[in-house]
């Protein structure tokens, strides 16, 4: 582990179950700020209770752990969400092995997504099976500069229709729309 990162968390979008109050994210050897980044903003938008970062599902069939994870009451995956780099073979077996779960894969942009919705089209995944969201690139970007050690979040709403992302992070305000495409 080559990092931790501290996020005091706090919630002003009433519509949404409270957050709590603060999540820890390490940085892995071989992850980036920006991976870190993304599975932040990911927590923020996919919030929910019993969602997990990186949870060991403790299954043999399964072999991968997600970013994120909510898992039913049976402890099977209802929600699985990868962040940045994720292959589209992986993809494919999380169809398979995860049957039964939400799939989504967070991008740093739009061009991400559409470059791994065109890998995903060309290696003829099953359609209907997965949700991609690409975040403002600029946006992103601008909050990936402004990670430290500990970090102060407030989201103020985070909507799926129209898309809309609003949070302050560290002192400054982000209003920002997403996209979601779905394969």
């Amino acid at each position: 582990m080559s990092a931790k990162y501290i996020f005091n968390l706090c919630s002003e979008d009433r519509r949404r179950a409270d957050l709590p109050g603060k999540i820890l994210i390490a940085q892995h050897d071989a992850e980036t700020l920006a991976h870190v980044t993304l599975k932040l903003l990911a927590f923020l938008i996919f919030w929910r209770p019993r969602l997990q970062l990186e949870t060991t599902l403790h299954q043999d069939d399964i072999p991968f752990i997600p970013d994120l994870a909510q898992l039913d009451y049976s402890l099977q995956p209802a929600l699985w969400v990868e962040c940045g780099e994720c292959t589209v073979a992986k993809l494919d077996k999380l169809a398979v092995k995860c049957h039964d779960a939400e799939i989504w894969v967070v991008k740093r942009s739009l061009s991400e997504v559409e470059q791994l919705h065109a890998a995903m089209k060309k290696a003829e995944l099953r359609t209907d099976r997965y949700s991609l969201l690409a975040l403002d690139l600029e946006m992103f970007n601008e909050v990936r500069d402004l990670v430290q050690q500990r970090n102060e979040v407030t989201l103020y709403a985070c909507e799926f229709d129209p898309p809309k992302f609003q949070f302050d992070f560290n002192g400054l305000w982000f209003d920002a729309e997403f996209q979601v495409l779905r394969f």
